[in-house]
């Protein structure tokens, strides 16, 4: 549990920071910004495969159609979330990004109580509930459905569920989930290169090397994910998530000038409140097991 915690503090902290990575590329269209997020993530993810010379070990794993389905299904998830979460970042909507990150915990909890069986403690319980109380106070002051948000948080609790569910190593689901979409992706750079619109050739230097990088910046912190969600309970991981929508919303205000009104952030206290009950709670269990295991 201990290296399930390491691994999903770093995953979250990097995709909270994202939003500095992704707005470096503003001017481009948010599809052509996920086409090279995907051909770029799954160039890294083949050359970590080639270096641990596991193609083989891949061949076993796609030949098994349950896990192949799966990896189908977390592959047009993940996707999906990819495009909201660039167009929003991209088009001024940073807090909303955080809204739907605040937001996933809330579903994983329920996906894991529906789907896993796991029960909350009365702590846990009532983390849930001032979570859910911050939440709604966000959504009321927003004045609208939140489309952005509730997309986010329903794609990436989806996709924990079946991460966790799956019974394979991070680098190789990895690898199949950006393997299925890739070709997706090239045929879009050709519709791009066809119509003469592309505009990922014609960025500096600095902008098209980061762009490169972007496969790196994708892949690292989904592998910690897979690791950590194999590693801990899919309901801690969830609340664990808060790092990065908080992370989020200091850049918004901080570096993208988004506005935060004061209920709002009534409602983050509320969250952040929850995050230190559920820890407490989820503390005091462990110990309980603990002491219950060594008599």
């Amino acid at each position: 549990m201990r290296y399930g915690l390491v691994n999903a503090v770093f995953a979250y902290m990097i995709w909270g920071l994202l939003p500095l990575y992704w707005k470096w590329f503003e001017t481009m269209p948010a599809g052509e910004i996920l086409s090279h997020r995907i051909v770029w993530s799954f160039v890294f993810v083949a050359g970590l495969i080639t270096a641990q010379k596991r193609w083989r070990e891949l061949k076993r794993t796609l030949q098994e159609r349950r896990t192949l389905a799966s990896l189908v299904a977390s592959s047009l998830l993940i996707t999906f979330n990819w495009l909201v979460f660039i167009w929003a970042v991209n088009n001024g909507h940073v807090v909303e990004t955080s809204l739907g990150y605040y937001l996933t915990p809330l579903i994983n909890v329920a996906l894991a109580i529906v789907f896993l069986r796991e029960k909350p403690s009365g702590g846990q319980w009532l983390a849930i509930a001032l979570a859910g109380a911050g939440v709604i106070l966000v959504t009321v002051e927003y004045g609208s459905f939140p489309w952005v948000s509730i997309s986010l948080a329903l794609s990436f609790g989806l996709y924990g569920l079946v991460k966790k569910k799956l019974k394979i190593d991070a680098s190789l689901g990895l690898m199949t989930e950006t393997a299925i979409v890739v070709p997706a992706a090239l045929l879009f750079w050709s519709y791009l290169g066809a119509s003469h619109t592309a505009t990922a050739w014609t960025l500096p230097f600095g902008s098209t090397l980061l762009l490169l990088l972007s496969g790196a910046a994708t892949a690292l912190p989904l592998l910690l994910f897979a690791r950590a969600a194999r590693q801990l309970p899919l309901s801690m991981l969830g609340f664990i998530q808060y790092i990065g929508p908080t992370l989020t919303l200091i850049l918004s205000v901080a570096v993208f000038k988004e506005t935060v009104s004061p209920l709002m952030l009534v409602s983050f206290i509320l969250i952040w409140v929850a995050l230190v009950v559920y820890a407490l709670a989820s503390l005091r269990e462990a110990k309980a097991l603990r002491l219950g295991n060594a008599g």
